[in-house]
């Protein structure tokens, strides 16, 4: 059998991060645990138009920080920021820190996001969109924005056969097992007539330590020549 690891996951700490960020003991850890998934659970469902990519959770003591990354952050932020206040008040009831501050911040290009990707697949397939054109559709705009490899899988019954099945399509490189390779990954559902498809997306979008090395380097010849 293959072992099969979640991408984002095999590169925290080189070219990943993590997406809470703090610490808890034994009594604590739980419940700080539970108030992440209440808190993520609720903005995705209440601003699911927004298209968030990512929710960025941190504490520093009594504080915490939340950071909403959207393609479309004014939905989240409404006008002059009525949308943020009222966030803030219900998840002063979901979770027990005494400040909550709240951050938007934008996509700037969501053909490279994985998670938007494949929810864009899934809301083509919920509208009876074939499941070749959608895949190859959303691979063409993310190898034309700049990435260097795209990988689309969907999962399930797909166009209501008896038995589930999975198709992917892939373009350009995709190097799973190199942990400097900054691949991005996204899943999503897609609630048909015949059940729930599942959808995953790679992209990859080069070495992020060779672009590193490379902006050190160029950073030490500037000096060089300055001196």
């Amino acid at each position: 059998m293959g072992q099969k690891v979640n991408p984002i996951g095999f590169r925290i700490g080189t070219t990943k991060d993590w997406k809470s960020k703090w610490y808890a003991g034994k009594k604590q850890y739980g419940k700080f645990l539970h108030e992440d998934l209440k808190i993520r659970k609720f903005i995705q469902e209440k601003y699911k138009q927004a298209g968030i990519s990512d929710i960025l959770i941190e504490r520093l003591g009594e504080k915490l920080r939340i950071k909403i990354i959207a393609s479309k952050p004014g939905i989240v932020i409404g006008r002059k920021g009525t949308e943020v206040e009222e966030l803030n008040k219900v998840l002063q009831l979901l979770s027990d820190a005494k400040e909550i501050t709240v951050n938007v911040g934008e996509v700037k290009r969501p053909e490279l996001d994985a998670k938007l990707v494949a929810e864009d697949i899934a809301l083509q397939l919920e509208r009876r969109v074939s499941h070749r054109r959608a895949l190859k559709r959303a691979i063409d705009n993310a190898m034309r924005a700049g990435a260097k490899g795209v990988k689309a899988q969907v999962g399930g019954r797909i166009g209501g056969v008896d038995l589930a099945r999975k198709e992917w399509f892939m373009a350009g490189r995709m190097p799973l097992q190199t942990i400097r390779a900054d691949i991005d990954y996204g899943t999503a559902r897609a609630s048909t007539k015949y059940g729930i498809l599942g959808i995953k997306v790679w992209i990859y979008k080069g070495d992020k330590l060779a672009a590193q090395k490379e902006e050190v380097l160029s950073k030490i010849e500037e000096e060089l020549h300055t001196t």
